[in-house]
Protein backbone atom coordinates (compact mmCIF):
# COMPACT_ATOMS: atom_id res chain seq x y z
CA UNK A 1 0.00 0.00 0.00
CA UNK A 2 1.24 2.98 -0.69
CA UNK A 3 1.42 6.37 1.66
CA UNK A 4 -0.93 8.40 -0.20
CA UNK A 5 -3.46 4.80 -0.54
CA UNK A 6 -3.13 5.17 3.47
CA UNK A 7 -4.06 8.91 3.99
CA UNK A 8 -7.09 8.13 1.61
CA UNK A 9 -8.03 5.54 3.34
CA UNK A 10 -7.49 7.16 6.71
CA UNK A 11 -9.20 10.29 5.45
CA UNK A 12 -12.17 8.19 4.51
CA UNK A 13 -12.38 6.66 7.73
CA UNK A 14 -12.12 9.89 9.50
CA UNK A 15 -15.03 11.25 7.63
CA UNK A 16 -16.75 8.28 8.61
CA UNK A 17 -17.25 9.66 11.80
CA UNK A 18 -20.14 11.93 12.37
CA UNK A 19 -20.18 14.85 14.61
CA UNK A 20 -16.94 16.41 15.23
CA UNK A 21 -16.93 17.78 18.53
CA UNK A 22 -15.00 21.07 16.73
CA UNK A 23 -15.44 22.01 13.18
CA UNK A 24 -12.16 23.04 12.61
CA UNK A 25 -10.64 19.61 13.91
CA UNK A 26 -11.09 17.29 10.86
CA UNK A 27 -9.42 19.84 8.91
CA UNK A 28 -6.45 20.08 11.42
CA UNK A 29 -5.82 16.59 11.05
CA UNK A 30 -6.16 17.08 6.87
CA UNK A 31 -3.75 19.57 7.44
CA UNK A 32 -1.39 17.12 9.60
CA UNK A 33 -2.00 14.58 7.11
CA UNK A 34 -0.72 16.17 4.30
CA UNK A 35 2.36 17.97 5.73
CA UNK A 36 3.90 15.22 7.57
CA UNK A 37 7.33 14.82 7.25
CA UNK A 38 8.28 12.52 4.08
CA UNK A 39 9.71 9.52 6.51
CA UNK A 40 9.63 6.01 6.08
CA UNK A 41 9.21 2.99 8.38
CA UNK A 42 6.93 2.02 11.46
CA UNK A 43 7.84 5.33 13.64
CA UNK A 44 6.05 7.76 10.84
CA UNK A 45 3.47 5.12 10.39
CA UNK A 46 2.87 4.42 14.31
CA UNK A 47 2.39 8.33 15.09
CA UNK A 48 0.14 8.36 12.71
CA UNK A 49 -2.45 5.94 13.78
CA UNK A 50 -2.13 7.00 17.14
CA UNK A 51 -2.90 10.69 15.84
CA UNK A 52 -6.31 9.13 14.13
CA UNK A 53 -6.96 6.73 17.40
CA UNK A 54 -6.97 9.77 19.24
CA UNK A 55 -9.53 11.44 16.98
CA UNK A 56 -11.87 8.45 17.07
CA UNK A 57 -12.03 8.06 20.59
CA UNK A 58 -12.68 11.87 21.25
CA UNK A 59 -15.36 11.48 18.83
CA UNK A 60 -16.65 8.47 20.50
CA UNK A 61 -16.29 10.02 23.88
CA UNK A 62 -18.49 13.14 22.37
CA UNK A 63 -20.85 11.27 20.19
CA UNK A 64 -21.29 8.17 22.93
CA UNK A 65 -24.93 9.67 23.44
CA UNK A 66 -26.82 7.21 21.04
CA UNK A 67 -30.40 8.32 22.21
CA UNK A 68 -29.01 12.13 21.82
CA UNK A 69 -30.17 13.23 24.80
CA UNK A 70 -28.01 16.25 25.22
CA UNK A 71 -24.13 17.18 26.90
CA UNK A 72 -23.30 14.89 29.67
CA UNK A 73 -22.66 17.48 32.64
CA UNK A 74 -22.18 15.43 35.80
CA UNK A 75 -24.79 15.92 38.13
CA UNK A 76 -27.70 17.48 35.49
CA UNK A 77 -30.30 15.18 34.29
CA UNK A 78 -32.64 15.87 31.34
CA UNK A 79 -36.04 17.14 32.29
CA UNK A 80 -38.66 14.87 30.88
CA UNK A 81 -41.36 16.36 28.81
CA UNK A 82 -44.43 17.36 30.93
CA UNK A 83 -47.26 15.07 30.67
CA UNK A 84 -50.53 16.78 29.92
CA UNK A 85 -53.23 16.12 32.67
CA UNK A 86 -56.88 16.74 32.30
CA UNK A 87 -58.75 18.26 35.06
CA UNK A 88 -62.07 15.79 36.06
CA UNK A 89 -65.35 16.71 35.21
CA UNK A 90 -66.90 19.14 37.21
CA UNK A 91 -69.81 17.92 39.60
CA UNK A 92 -73.31 19.41 38.44
CA UNK A 93 -74.91 21.05 41.36
CA UNK A 94 -76.58 18.76 43.15
CA UNK A 95 -80.46 18.88 43.26
CA UNK A 96 -82.37 20.90 45.53
CA UNK A 97 -83.91 19.02 48.67
CA UNK A 98 -87.60 18.38 48.27
CA UNK A 99 -89.69 19.62 51.25
CA UNK A 100 -90.66 16.67 52.91
CA UNK A 101 -95.02 15.96 51.89
CA UNK A 102 -97.46 16.62 54.75
CA UNK A 103 -98.51 14.77 57.20
CA UNK A 104 -101.97 14.21 58.35
CA UNK A 105 -101.89 11.98 61.70
CA UNK A 106 -100.43 13.13 65.39
CA UNK A 107 -97.01 13.66 65.83
CA UNK A 108 -94.28 15.50 68.27
CA UNK A 109 -91.52 17.26 68.04
CA UNK A 110 -88.80 16.93 70.98
CA UNK A 111 -85.94 19.27 72.44
CA UNK A 112 -82.34 17.70 73.59
CA UNK A 113 -82.12 20.27 75.92
CA UNK A 114 -84.61 23.01 76.45
CA UNK A 115 -85.40 26.06 79.47
CA UNK A 116 -87.33 24.82 82.50
CA UNK A 117 -90.04 27.06 80.26
CA UNK A 118 -90.26 28.04 76.98
CA UNK A 119 -91.24 31.90 76.53
CA UNK A 120 -93.54 32.60 73.37
CA UNK A 121 -92.66 36.15 72.17
CA UNK A 122 -94.76 35.87 68.65
CA UNK A 123 -97.37 34.62 67.23
CA UNK A 124 -97.29 35.25 63.16
CA UNK A 125 -99.16 34.07 60.11
CA UNK A 126 -98.60 34.12 56.37
CA UNK A 127 -99.97 32.59 52.80
CA UNK A 128 -97.43 31.64 50.32
CA UNK A 129 -97.70 29.70 47.31
CA UNK A 130 -99.09 26.13 47.84
CA UNK A 131 -99.12 26.85 51.64
CA UNK A 132 -100.38 28.84 54.84
CA UNK A 133 -97.90 28.87 57.98
CA UNK A 134 -98.48 29.93 61.51
CA UNK A 135 -95.72 30.70 63.35
CA UNK A 136 -94.85 30.41 67.25
CA UNK A 137 -91.67 32.43 68.29
CA UNK A 138 -90.22 31.56 71.47
CA UNK A 139 -87.66 33.98 73.24
CA UNK A 140 -85.44 31.88 75.24
CA UNK A 141 -85.09 28.60 73.51
CA UNK A 142 -87.48 25.45 72.35
CA UNK A 143 -89.73 24.08 74.77
CA UNK A 144 -89.05 19.77 75.43
CA UNK A 145 -92.03 19.15 73.76
CA UNK A 146 -94.50 19.77 71.01
CA UNK A 147 -97.56 17.80 69.66
CA UNK A 148 -99.54 18.33 66.87
CA UNK A 149 -102.42 16.50 66.31
CA UNK A 150 -105.12 16.47 63.68
CA UNK A 151 -109.05 15.85 64.09
CA UNK A 152 -112.40 15.91 61.93
CA UNK A 153 -114.26 19.02 62.90
CA UNK A 154 -113.23 22.44 64.70
CA UNK A 155 -114.79 22.18 67.59
CA UNK A 156 -111.34 22.41 70.96
CA UNK A 157 -112.13 22.40 74.62
CA UNK A 158 -110.12 25.25 76.51
CA UNK A 159 -107.63 24.01 78.69
CA UNK A 160 -108.00 25.00 82.37
CA UNK A 161 -111.68 26.72 81.28
CA UNK A 162 -113.41 23.54 80.02
CA UNK A 163 -115.73 25.06 77.32
CA UNK A 164 -116.07 24.24 73.65
CA UNK A 165 -114.89 26.60 70.87
CA UNK A 166 -115.75 26.49 67.26
CA UNK A 167 -113.30 28.02 65.10
CA UNK A 168 -114.12 28.31 61.15
CA UNK A 169 -112.59 25.84 58.62
CA UNK A 170 -113.69 22.35 58.01
CA UNK A 171 -111.30 20.16 60.12
CA UNK A 172 -108.96 21.42 62.43
CA UNK A 173 -105.45 20.62 64.13
CA UNK A 174 -104.49 21.24 67.74
CA UNK A 175 -101.35 21.93 68.85
CA UNK A 176 -99.97 21.34 72.59
CA UNK A 177 -96.84 22.75 73.60
CA UNK A 178 -95.63 21.57 76.61
CA UNK A 179 -93.09 23.98 79.14
CA UNK A 180 -93.97 26.97 77.83
CA UNK A 181 -95.55 30.29 78.82
CA UNK A 182 -98.13 32.59 76.44
CA UNK A 183 -98.71 35.61 78.98
CA UNK A 184 -95.26 36.60 80.11
CA UNK A 185 -93.95 38.09 77.00
CA UNK A 186 -96.59 37.30 74.68
CA UNK A 187 -99.04 40.88 74.25
CA UNK A 188 -100.32 39.78 70.60
CA UNK A 189 -103.60 38.33 69.15
CA UNK A 190 -105.33 34.97 70.76
CA UNK A 191 -107.64 34.43 68.03
CA UNK A 192 -106.25 35.05 64.44
CA UNK A 193 -108.96 34.86 61.36
CA UNK A 194 -106.68 34.69 58.16
CA UNK A 195 -109.38 34.42 55.39
CA UNK A 196 -106.04 32.12 53.50
CA UNK A 197 -107.28 29.16 51.60
CA UNK A 198 -105.57 26.89 53.76
CA UNK A 199 -105.09 27.90 57.52
CA UNK A 200 -108.82 29.98 57.82
CA UNK A 201 -108.43 30.21 61.78
CA UNK A 202 -105.40 30.50 64.50
CA UNK A 203 -106.97 30.47 68.04
CA UNK A 204 -105.09 29.88 71.60
CA UNK A 205 -107.10 27.58 73.65
CA UNK A 206 -104.72 27.16 76.36
CA UNK A 207 -102.24 28.76 78.84
CA UNK A 208 -102.38 26.57 81.82
CA UNK A 209 -99.67 25.42 84.45
CA UNK A 210 -96.59 24.81 81.89
CA UNK A 211 -98.66 23.82 78.91
CA UNK A 212 -99.80 26.30 75.73
CA UNK A 213 -102.08 25.01 73.36
CA UNK A 214 -103.26 26.24 70.22
CA UNK A 215 -106.43 25.06 67.49
CA UNK A 216 -106.26 25.93 64.01
CA UNK A 217 -109.36 25.88 61.83
CA UNK A 218 -108.37 24.47 58.33
CA UNK A 219 -110.21 24.34 55.41
CA UNK A 220 -109.51 20.99 54.10
CA UNK A 221 -107.99 17.88 55.22
CA UNK A 222 -105.55 18.26 58.17
CA UNK A 223 -102.27 17.63 57.43
CA UNK A 224 -99.00 19.65 57.97
CA UNK A 225 -95.60 19.61 58.35
CA UNK A 226 -94.35 21.16 61.03
CA UNK A 227 -90.54 21.94 62.55
CA UNK A 228 -88.22 23.83 64.29
CA UNK A 229 -85.82 26.37 63.29
CA UNK A 230 -83.87 28.82 64.74
CA UNK A 231 -82.06 32.05 65.07
CA UNK A 232 -84.54 32.97 66.68
CA UNK A 233 -85.95 29.62 67.83
CA UNK A 234 -89.33 29.02 66.15
CA UNK A 235 -91.96 26.61 65.46
CA UNK A 236 -92.58 26.70 61.92
CA UNK A 237 -96.55 24.92 61.23
CA UNK A 238 -97.11 24.79 57.22
CA UNK A 239 -100.35 23.86 55.99
CA UNK A 240 -101.17 22.91 52.27
CA UNK A 241 -103.65 25.47 50.66
CA UNK A 242 -104.10 23.81 47.16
Amino acid sequence: MTREDFRRELGDAFDAISGSPDPALADRVRSALVEAPERRGPVWIGALAAAVIAVILVGVLVLGNPLNRGPLVPGVQPTPSATPTTAPPASPNPSPTASPAPICQASAITANQSPQTAFISAVRTGTHAGYDRLTIEFQNGQPPTIELRPQTGTSFTRDGIGDQVTLAGKNGILVIIRGADAHTSYTGSTDIKTGYPGLVEARQTGDFEGIVQWALGVSSTPCYHAYILDNPTRLVIDIPNS
